[in-house]
């Protein structure tokens, strides 16, 4: 049995429940948890469902947490082979709107890191509504400006180009080892190059990376945000509109990829926040799991700032026998 096998059946042992639902012309998978207020967690690259699993845990006595793949990521997968190009910030908003349609959840508050926290951004603009607060892990945003193409950043963020290349999915996947080596390298630096935070999920990252075209998948992102990405070194892109819905940041001091001291322009794109600091890198949701669940309980636990909304019609909640989620065992 391979390690994501293993660790999809140990998951399903603990009560993780796993489903799918139509949304926006995709078979879109996520794993739930739990009784309570619905929180959505939107993960990263290069991550799925499972980084969160920590997370589901430790909320899961007071919140319905769900977690989804992301479009191209992990049992979603891509809608067709080869890179998509359409696979930007807006269109990952719309599958989770979709994805609250198919569940019948009217309004939720989500959390987001690396690409979640673009999707978040994406999703607060078009559907504020159904936002009622939003929590963010070392989040990109326009106010961190040309520093981001900086020439002693550029160091942290040529993947972002590599990935673009045509060829580059077939390169990191021309082996098992090869894709194992490179998600290890993302793994180990962005979490202040401490190796064993991600040592006993290294196999389940590549055993998931290495089908379903998934590395593709997660390279469409890098495709997809392209045009704003120069436009946003270039300082032309234009400023959008400011989030109101109350939100959370919590950085990591020592993440290389997005600098915690970039976060001194949140006040000119969010009109309510707050921030903290954690002893982690990037992926601070999983590194500090303890911490985040504590910061995400007293976040949400305040009121919304919207009254209720009438429940959408509800149709059953597609949860499928944890084999339907299973990948083909690996040769």
């Amino acid at each position: 049995m391979g390690a994501l096998q293993e660790a999809m059946r140990e998951a399903a042992a603990s009560g993780i429940r796993f489903g799918f639902a139509e949304t926006n012309g995709l078979r879109m998978h996520y794993a739930r948890k739990g009784h309570g207020k619905t929180l959505v967690l939107l993960h990263g690259w290069p991550e799925f469902w499972i980084v969160y699993r920590p997370l589901l845990e430790r909320l899961e006595d007071e919140f319905d947490v769900i977690v989804p793949d992301l479009r191209g990521f992990g049992f979603t997968g891509k809608p067709f082979a080869g890179p998509d190009p359409h696979a930007d910030a807006n269109t990952h908003a719309r599958d989770i709107a979709g994805l609250l349609d198919a569940l019948g959840i009217a309004s939720t508050g989500i959390v987001g890191g690396d690409l979640g926290a673009y999707v978040l951004q994406a999703f607060a603009r078009h559907y504020p509504q159904r936002l009622e607060r939003a929590f963010f892990f070392c989040t990109p945003y326009p106010g961190i400006g040309t520093r981001y193409g900086a020439p002693g950043h550029l160091i942290e963020v040529w993947y972002q180009y590599f990935q673009q290349l045509p060829w580059a999915a077939e390169l990191i996947g021309a082996s098992r080892q090869t894709c194992k080596l490179y998600l290890s390298h993302f793994l180990n630096h962005w979490s202040g190059d401490a190796p064993d935070v991600f040592a006993n999920m290294l196999e389940i990252y590549t055993d998931m990376f290495m089908q379903n075209d998934n590395i593709q998948g997660g390279f469409d992102w890098y495709l997809s945000s392209a045009p704003d990405r120069r436009r946003w070194l270039e300082g032309t892109l234009a400023k959008p509109p400011v989030i109101d819905a109350p939100s959370r940041f919590l950085w990591g001091w020592h993440d290389p990829l997005i600098k915690p001291d970039w976060s001194d322009k949140l006040g000119d794109y969010f009109s309510n926040y707050s921030i903290g600091f954690a002893d982690a890198g990037h992926f601070v949701h999983y590194e500090a799991p303890d911490l985040c669940a504590s910061e995400i309980r007293s976040f949400f636990a305040a009121p919304s700032r919207h009254p209720p909304l009438a429940p959408l019609d509800r149709g059953p909640d597609a949860i499928v026998p944890v084999h339907a989620a299973m990948p083909q065992s690996q040769p």
